[in-house]
This record gives C-alpha cells, sequence and structure tokens, in this order.
C-alpha cells in the first residue's frame, strides 16, 4: 500500500478553504467583517463565537474573549 503525503501548498489550501468557511459563518452571526476575519483565522471556537452573539454579546465583546 502506497503512503501518501501533503505538500504544503495543499495543506495552505485546505488552510484557506477552512478560513473561508469560517469567515462565511461569522460573517452571517453577526460579526463585522474585520473581527470576523481575525476569528476566523484564529483557534477561537466558531460554536462560541456564534452562541455569545445569540446570547446577546456586541462583536466586539465577543471578538476580545475569545482572541
Amino acid at each position: 500500500m502506497a503512503e501518501t503525503t501533503e505538500t504544503p501548498v495543499e495543506q495552505e489550501n485546505e488552510q484557506a478553504k477552512v478560513e473561508s468557511w469560517r469567515l462565511h459563518v461569522l460573517i452571517e452571526g453577526g460579526f463585522p467583517l474585520p473581527l470576523a476575519e481575525r476569528l476566523a483565522a484564529s483557534e477561537a471556537d466558531l460554536h462560541t463565537c456564534i452562541d455569545l452573539i445569540r446570547q446577546g454579546c456586541s462583536p466586539a465583546t465577543a471578538a476580545e474573549i475569545l482572541l
């Protein structure tokens, strides 16, 4: 059985896809673009981000908590 390895380019493309999806979810959840971009590129938990907004937290405060 042959081993497959990912090249750095493939890993970067996959990471870009994940960040793009996270950005989309955050914007739809109510975050303005600059904050959504920072959160999408971070290790912040996406569900927590959206839950904070749904519970009435402002996007700026949510970002301060999560970043």
